[in-house]
């Protein structure tokens, strides 16, 4: 059985012994490591040259010290780079195998440091939680108030409402509301019945088709988006609802989420975008108004203004208060900044769910449809039901009002789309759709040219003549939420197939 070096794994020719590890080597290459490292190169203890052992074997007789220029000179100088070479290899072994040591040890550090850090966001985000729920609300109190003060009763389109005084309702806010009203209206005569330049032709908007489909922005395990949004300030950025109980802020031209919002316990069925805060408000059957920040990625205030689902969510034009419904049969006006129900009002003669609700752009008015086919219009500072529109079937899904102040789109389980003139409290228009078709979005471009219509598929109309421009049928799913990009330059929409799609030239 021959002799194997430790190091070289080559027979020695002059072998000896280590007391330490009781491994053979090859005496120079033992000599070299220990005048290197002073230690055993297999365990690492402490040796000099003095303790190794020599093993007496059998040798050839060595040639003896050749010249510098002879063959067997050339053969001991690559034997000594060998050596140094199988001594660099033997080191570089053993620095490997610490390495690979400590890049296990770190993985292991990286993991738990990522369970540590995971653990202390949940707790963050629920003290969060927990702290935007205590912060002051009129909404907690609504059920003492409305159960402890008398029923005030008003006459309005030949009805009588409920109205639940709310403290917060003054003369200096019902003032705000007017000055904002005046400027708008003033801003909107000054426009005229011009169509601004920018706005899209409707030659080219037939020419639309689909351009982009993101179906990654909510969970797949519970599918659909039910409520969609478009910051009005930039158009790029898309705000949805959706059945996995988040509210999601999609960036269109980087093509990434800015933000997933979590917080309802229900899924979110309505979402609005401010004009010119970072601040998205949802709603949901939770019975909850959620205000978040999009930056901040939390929820600053809830609003419990119902107590019973909410079905409809509008901002009044100076960005600062709420107009919500709900399954309860109130309407409720909230303040954003502090969370306080300003004034609650429900129908008291009509007994039924509202189901949409919708601004008037002046502010001063504002729409209702409620479950028995109705839709209501009523006076925001004088809390009364001003006018009724009859005539549709079912409940009512969506409502919209154009930008001219004028006409009002409503939409029911009937399979139609009716359109109101304000002005002479009539209905002018009714555009039929296909049988069993299903009514969920309603809404005009910003200046008041275009209506689309989603559901069992897309459709928009140009307004006046009413007739139909565009159909897209892409979704997969039932269309829950359509919306236009900035002077109609692109169309986006939301499906139950958990799709955000996109169409333009």
């Amino acid at each position: 059985m021959s002799l194997v070096c430790a190091i070289s794994n080559e027979v020695p020719e002059h072998p000896c012994v280590s007391p330490v590890s009781n491994q053979v080597f090859e005496r120079r290459l033992i000599e070299k490591y220990i005048a290197e490292n002073g230690a055993d190169p297999m365990n690492g203890q402490p040796l000099s040259e003095e303790q190794l052992i020599d093993i007496k074997v059998s040798h050839p007789i060595r040639p003896k010290a050749p010249s510098s220029t002879s063959i067997p000179a050339i053969l001991k100088a690559l034997q000594d780079e060998w050596d140094a070479v199988m001594l660099h290899s033997f080191t570089l072994r053993q620095q490997l195998q610490t390495t690979r040591q400590e890049l296990s040890h770190a993985l292991y550090q990286h993991d738990a440091a990522c369970r540590v850090i995971a653990r202390l966001t949940k707790e963050v985000t629920a003290a969060r939680e927990a702290l935007a729920t205590l912060k002051p609300q009129a909404g907690l109190v609504v059920a003492q108030a409305v159960a402890s003060q008398p029923h005030v009763t008003a006459g309005g389109a030949g009805e009588s409402m409920e109205v639940s005084e709310q403290v917060g309702m003054i003369p200096e806010i019902i003032q705000k509301l007017q000055d904002k009203a005046t400027v708008l209206t003033t801003e909107r005569k000054k426009r005229g019945k011009t169509v601004p330049e920018e706005l899209v032709r409707t030659e080219d908007l037939s020419k639309y088709r689909q351009v982009a489909t993101h179906a990654g922005l909510h969970s797949a395990s519970v599918p659909g988006i039910l409520s969609l949004d478009l910051c009005p300030s930039d158009t790029n950025k898309v705000l949805t609802g959706g059945a996995d109980k988040n509210v999601v802020v999609f960036d269109k031209k980087e093509e990434q989420i800015i933000a997933t919002l979590k917080g309802h316990t229900k899924k979110v069925t309505s979402v609005i975008y401010h004009p010119s805060q970072s601040v998205v408000f949802s709603a949901s059957p939770d019975s909850t108004i959620r205000v978040w920040s999009v930056t901040g990625g939390n929820c600053v205030q809830v609003v419990r203004a119902h107590e019973a689902s909410v079905t409809g969510l509008s901002l009044h034009a100076t960005g600062d208060y709420l107009l919500s419904s709900s399954e309860d049969q109130y309407w409720a006006f909230s303040d954003i900044q502090t969370g306080r129900v300003l004034t609650k009002v429900t129908d008291e003669a009509a007994g039924c769910a509202l189901t949409c609700a919708q601004f008037h752009p002046d502010g001063l008015i504002f729409g209702t449809g409620t479950a028995d086919s109705q839709i209501k219009i009523w006076d925001l500072k004088e809390r009364t039901n001003v006018a009724n529109f009859p005539g549709h079937i079912g409940p009512v899904t969506s409502i919209a009002f154009s930008e001219n102040g004028y006409y009002l789109a409503t939409g029911a389980q009937d399979s139609s789309v009716k359109l109101w003139d304000l002005r002479k409290l009539k209905n002018f228009k009714t555009i039929t759709l296909d049988n069993n078709y299903e009514v969920k979005s309603l809404v005009f471009d910003q200046s008041g040219t275009y209506l689309a219509v989603g559901g069992t598929d897309i459709r928009v109309y140009i307004c006046k003549q009413w007739s139909e421009v565009l159909n897209f049928t892409e979704h997969t799913g039932v269309v829950t939420g359509v919306a236009f990009g900035e002077h109609a330059q692109f169309l986006t929409s939301t499906g139950m197939d958990r799709s955000l799609k996109f169409y333009s030239l």
